[in-house]
């Protein structure tokens, strides 16, 4: 595949030489070339995914952010969802029917956003150019001189990234499409802290730091030597430049309104992106019913724990104890990280109890890079790739220790890490029977919705005895019931960020401070974090489904090895393959009940 001098795109006619070299007849070869372009297409469109994932020949490129580039992923993605609607579903044999609904629905929700700019926000406080790239340059293998030649190819192609994203911020600005201002203030900073005086200290050299000891002395100090002239000569200037224009041009003209919805057909916009998100019809309004339910079983919950401890005072004294108490806060980001890998490790040895297959890629704990910690949530999980030889890694928030309470680690750990993101993104990824696109395939509702439920999860595995971790695990699941309200209320409802964060103040003890970083999450990400109740609820109606339809044939380490063993899945999707299931085991399966109406009946990241 050819590509271009700076950048990287699937060349258009070797595309059409694969996409017409498709099989013409028979339904399960022509499903099997498919698949293999769309992954081939996927990986070397976006060579960042590519180096995530181990995929040779990308290493030295950055995905190609200029309108041609952009317009021609648009043209090849239409190309391959008509090219998905030639092959006959009723000819391939029942596990290629799922392969086969999975890449239809997943292309045509990806042809149906082309409707929308959504090109023209590629850069918030949470996303954008400013934290992918140290991160994808961190990632890159680092074994030998050829690995740091593609290291320093990257850099050398790095000013042309950031000048095609600077063009679409402009002319998102001139559609009057930004963030909202409120949320932009830390932007300047996060791209500055890439460029200090000391390109040792810079994230983007990171690696010529770490050069292995089998590379010649010699050689280490000419590759160092390159990249700090790359640097100076040209990153500096580009990355300085940029945050210029930040500065002066884009937040003092970015939307002071806040709510997604006041953009062009943002109506529409944003029902397509919870639509996205969960993976389900669900309207906003519906949703934000879901979460009122939500938020007022589990504040009953919380009342009750409350009484447990003896505590006399009401609920805001109680959170403001849990908030400021010294015996709840550790003094040294050293001890942090301690504590959150003993509870890991405790919680490792527990998991053959509830789960039948267990992943072989091992995860590690690591503090969250200190450019990017005081934007950035409380804690987030990166995949792993034993194609690339690299650990999945829960990443923890060191970042202001006074809002790292301990009561919020045990339900943190177990949401990141095990059985949470490292278990169920592991084990897909390690499922040899199902197509390789399929095995890194993010469905945030499935994927957030399985953190989410592992965190319920936690009394099985022997966490939660102390009553303030008890209460920091229904902390959590509050966390993501309030999101359904204040995701929708700022932008489908009219609530105002101020009305947003006393409403999070008003129903869960976590810091102000994280509290201000998660609903300006929601400000830039509109419908995202909507996904993580919503799956939960699922995953719980399901299992509720199964454990009544087998009862004493329930088997919970069979249940979770089922709900797991297909990878991520549309949550529409999962329920009908996991109603089969239960039919398999001899269960009948009575009327679905709508996730709407499930909120109620459970017990019921990040």
């Amino acid at each position: 595949m050819a590509a271009s001098v700076n950048v990287q795109a699937m060349d258009q006619k070797a595309f059409e030489k694969d996409l017409n070299a498709i099989p013409k007849k028979g339904a399960s070869e022509k499903l099997q070339a498919l698949q293999d372009l769309r992954y081939r297409w996927i990986m070397e469109s976006y060579p960042e995914t590519g180096t995530y994932q181990g995929y040779p020949g990308v290493e030295q490129m950055w995905t190609d952010q200029s309108t041609r580039g952009i317009e021609q992923r648009k043209g090849q993605t239409r190309e391959l969802l008509a090219a998905s609607r030639h092959i006959d579903e009723d000819n391939l044999a029942d596990n290629e029917k799922l392969d086969y609904q999975l890449l239809y629905q997943d292309l045509l929700t990806q042809v149906r956003g082309y409707q929308f700019p959504e090109h023209l926000l590629p850069v918030n406080h949470m996303s954008g150019i400013q934290r992918s790239v140290p991160g994808v340059l961190n990632t890159m293998p680092k074994r030998n001189p050829a690995d740091y030649e593609n290291i320093l190819a990257r850099l050398e192609k790095l000013p042309q990234l950031i000048e095609q994203t600077q063009v679409l911020m402009e002319k998102g600005l001139k559609q009057k499409l930004t963030p909202p201002q409120i949320t932009l203030r830390e932007l300047p900073g996060q791209i500055r802290a890439l460029i200090p005086a000391d390109p040792q200290q810079s994230p983007l050299l990171k690696a010529f730091n770490e050069m292995p000891a089998t590379i010649p002395a010699s050689l280490q100090t000419r590759l160092r030597s390159r990249a700090q002239n790359i640097y100076q000569k040209s990153l500096v200037p580009s990355w300085q430049a940029f945050a210029e224009f930040v500065e002066r041009e884009y937040i003092p003209n970015a939307n002071t309104e806040t709510a997604f919805t006041r953009n062009d057909d943002g109506v529409r916009w944003y029902a397509y992106k919870v639509r996205e998100e969960t993976t389900t019809e669900l309207s906003p309004e519906e949703i934000h019913r879901i979460g009122l339910e939500e938020v007022r079983r589990i504040r009953g919950e919380m009342e009750a724990i409350i009484k447990k401890t003896g505590f006399t005072g009401g609920f805001k004294e109680f959170t403001d104890f849990l908030r400021s108490d010294p015996r709840f806060f550790y003094q040294s980001k050293d001890e942090l990280l301690k504590n959150y890998r003993d509870i890991a490790k405790r919680i490792d040895g527990e998991l053959p109890a509830l789960f039948g297959t267990l992943p072989r890629l091992p995860y590690g704990v690591k503090p969250i890079p200190a450019y990017s910690e005081k934007s950035q949530t409380t804690a987030y999980y990166m995949p792993g790739s034993m194609e690339a030889g690299r650990a999945g890694v829960f990443f923890a928030n060191t970042y202001d220790l006074n809002s790292r309470p301990t009561w919020e680690m045990e339900a943190l750990t177990v949401h990141e890490a095990m059985p949470g993101h490292h278990l169920q993104i592991a084990l897909a990824q390690e499922q040899k029977d199902i197509h390789r696109l399929r095995r890194t395939k993010m469905y945030t509702g499935f994927v957030e919705g399985w953190g989410l439920y592992s965190e319920s999860l936690g009394y099985d595995l022997g966490l939660y005895k102390d009553p303030y971790n008890e209460f920091g695990a229904l902390t959590y699941d509050m966390w993501r019931a309030v999101r359904l309200v204040v995701d929708t209320g700022m932008h489908q409802l009219g609530w105002s960020r101020d009305e947003a964060i006393a409403y999070f103040m008003a129903n869960s003890p976590k810091p102000e401070h994280d509290i201000v970083v998660e609903v300006d999450r929601y400000l830039v990400w509109p419908g995202q974090a909507l996904a993580y109740k919503v799956g939960q609820l699922k995953i719980k109606e399901i299992r509720a489904r199964a454990e009544k339809a087998l009862g004493n044939n329930f088997d919970i380490r069979r249940f979770h090895d089922a709900l797991l063993g297909a990878g991520a899945l549309p949550l529409n999707v999962l329920e009908k393959r996991m109603n089969a299931w239960i039919e398999s085991q001899g269960g009948e399966i009575s009327v679905t009940t709508p996730v709407s109406d499930s909120a109620g009946q459970a017990a019921l990241n990040i």
